[in-house]
């Protein structure tokens, strides 16, 4: 059987088709007396969360990942109002699947799910619970195959971490069995469950609902993923390029229960020999991407991501929000400045109301507003946001900026006009230093990278969506890693996402969003922004092993003093140069903390004419043009430029412990 081939690229969409705005005007028509004119705007905390039906039982996945030859059952927390049982009315449902229950907990204070004398749930992590169960939702909480109380194992991401959810979803639609214990007969139903559901989740909670809602699963009506992974490989690695020192079985094996490291040697066995360090794009791979199954989801998403995440870096959300747009499918984003944080924590009391009513639109049908509100909130400066009608932004078009020769080795232009034919630049791969290293001496010559700057602006600069660089690269050894970046030269005060935290600091007082019991507190520790003062900020970035120049999809040895040329997809994302600043592209080889260095240090001689980065300004090459006349080059002063701390080098943990 042939392995898939890599997706091609996908450019980012400036806006909706029309055809498909008119689908999502249809779908997103309520239905039922709830959505008439006179109906119910908010769902209202009317049901008592003290007296809250609290319950397990074991959806079977139908598989049988640990090979025992019994179907596997995932273990699923239910809280739900006991008012409507009683009334014999239906429910729908928030749902959370997620692999870290009890190996690492979660949100911000890393709460694990804990259960009284006989298993039954007494603390659901999170506020969904506490929030959503009295104003008329059932919150359920599902330990992914292989995690806490599940059999089964974990695959990251693929089949049966798919399926972990995906049952559940048909269950609660009267499609599945479940039962009231782990490994008994006795049947557990559904009934009170209207089987409309949401998905909700940070990182491999979210990356878990972008799966099932490609699956095209019926009741799946929207899912909130935030800071969420769109293709496993693209979490690894960078085309080709090593994003970390280790791969999918070691992650496996870190949120895995005791008992299942045991059972589950020969699914640990297949993480390792499909999914080899070379960088190669595998039948593994092609599983665990859900970019070409865009054309599948039914439900509404409502994307959260931190645009300086270097966790589940931006290129996730990109890819996904630009397949997404392609299938019509009925969007809303939020774009921060942090990094891998929950809007719970950098925007609160926004986010739970924006979250309100965004379920009871989608699930409960109420005609509230949301869906004629802007599609994009963005996060300009800490806690400073704006909207946007259309994201991005139907007036972002495709800009070719050109690398120039400049006064000094390695200190270029950046600019409208192609180079000189035969005009280079030169640097050696350094694998101790990185993108922070680079933009701060970006007016000096330094041998590690080739910088390229516009001259300051004479009015501000938007770049909305994702920007691609290609380089034309002469190496003097057999393999060699390429890292371009996007930068923004000027005084600023920004979120520091390099910092713990990732641009929030956590404070003793509490804030409470809904009902508590003894056992399950709706009280967090409030944040504030954790803020930097710098003199550059870098706001894009991408990497590639040069060697897979012909095919994205697998490397090749280089032959030293040949030239390639290769296409970098940089992140996605929305970023203002203001006025007085300048714009610089550096390409450089091993961007410390970010890429693993290649086997060799090689030197790379970039050809400067066949070399452009195509970014997608705001206003096109004709605002360009405009924000650069009038001005002239900068001399470059040589001083060291302040900025955030270089990124650290992180373990492959989505959403887990740092």
């Amino acid at each position: 059987m042939p392995i898939p081939a890599r997706r091609p690229h996908v450019k980012w969409r400036r806006f909706v088709p029309a055809a498909a705005a008119a689908l999502m005007a249809v779908v997103l028509t309520p239905t039922g007396a709830q959505s008439a004119a006179a109906g119910p705007k908010e769902s209202r905390p009317v049901h008592s969360y003290a007296d809250a039906i609290r319950e397990a039982v074991w959806v079977d996945t139908r598989l049988d990942a640990d090979g025992d030859g019994k179907t596997d059952r995932v273990a699923v927390d239910i809280v739900r109002p006991r008012e409507p049982a009683r009334q014999g009315r239906k429910v729908p449902v928030i749902m959370d699947a997620s692999p870290y229950y009890s190996c690492c907990g979660r949100g911000n204070e890393s709460q694990k799910k804990t259960y009284d004398a006989n298993g039954d749930p007494v603390r659901f992590p999170l506020y969904y619970d506490n929030y959503f169960v009295p104003r008329g939702y059932a919150f359920v909480a599902v330990d992914l195959a292989g995690t806490n109380r599940s059999d089964g194992c974990v695959d990251v991401g693929g089949r049966s971490d798919v399926q972990s959810a995906k049952a559940v979803v048909d269950w609660l639609n009267g499609r599945g069995k479940a039962y009231t214990s782990r490994t008994g007969g006795e049947r557990a139903k559904a009934g009170w469950s209207t089987g409309n559901t949401g998905m909700i989740g940070k990182s491999y909670d979210g990356t878990v609902a972008n799966g099932v809602a490609a699956t095209g699963v019926e009741g799946l009506k929207t899912i909130v993923p935030i800071g969420a992974i769109s293709s496993w490989y693209d979490y690894y690695f960078a085309q080709g390029a090593p994003l970390y020192d280790s791969g999918p079985d070691w992650l496996s094996d870190y949120v895995e229960s005791p008992e299942a490291r045991a059972r589950c040697q020969a699914v640990q066995q297949r993480l390792v020999d499909e999914a080899p360090r070379n960088g190669d794009f595998t039948r593994l791979w092609a599983e665990r991407d859900y970019v070409p199954d865009a054309d599948k989801v039914r439900a509404s998403v409502f994307v959260v991501h931190g645009m300086q995440d270097l966790n589940v870096r931006a290129k996730h959300f990109g890819q996904w929000w630009d397949a997404l747009a392609d299938a019509g499918v009925d969007r809303k984003i939020w774009l921060s400045q942090t990094g891998h944080v929950d809007p719970f924590d950098f925007r609160r009391g926004h986010w739970v109301k924006t979250l309100h009513r965004w379920f009871d639109h989608e699930l409960l049908g109420y005609d509230n507003g949301i869906d004629r509100e802007p599609m994009a909130d963005i996060e300009r400066a800490p806690d400073r946001w704006t909207t946007d009608k259309v994201w991005p932004p139907r007036s972002a078009g495709a800009t070719a900026l050109r690398p120039g020769k400049g006064s000094a080795p390695g200190v270029g232009t950046l600019s409208l006009k192609p180079a000189a034919p035969g005009a280079t630049e030169t640097f050696t791969d350094d694998p101790k230093l990185g993108e922070s290293d680079w933009a701060a001496r970006i007016d000096t010559s330094t041998p590690s990278k080739a910088g390229f700057t516009t001259k300051p602006l004479t009015r501000a600069l938007r770049l909305s969506g994702s920007s691609e660089v290609t380089v034309t690269a002469t190496p003097s050894t057999s393999t060699a890693h390429l890292s371009a970046v996007l930068v923004d030269l000027g005084p600023d005060t920004i979120r520091d996402y390099t910092a713990a935290g990732e641009g929030i600091t956590t404070l003793t007082d509490r804030t409470c969003w809904g009902p508590s019991t003894t056992g399950d507190s709706s009280c967090f520790k409030e944040t504030k922004a954790r803020t930097a003062n710098v003199d550059h900020t870098v706001f894009s970035r991408g990497w590639a092993d040069l060697g897979t120049y012909a095919d994205a999809d697998r490397g090749r040895p280089l032959t030293p003093g040949k030239r390639y040329t290769i296409t970098l997809d940089l992140h996605a994302s929305d970023h203002v140069v203001p006025a007085g600043h300048r714009l610089a592209l550096i390409v450089g080889g091993t961007d410390a903390g970010l890429i693993d260095p290649p086997s060799t240090t090689p030197t790379l001689r970039l050809d400067l004419s066949r070399t452009s980065a195509e970014l997608p300004v705001v206003g096109g090459a004709k605002e360009f043009a405009t924000a650069t006349a009038g001005s002239s080059y900068a001399t470059p002063s040589g001083a060291r430029l302040d900025g955030v701390a270089e990124p650290r080098s992180a373990r492959p943990i989505p959403g887990g412990t740092p």
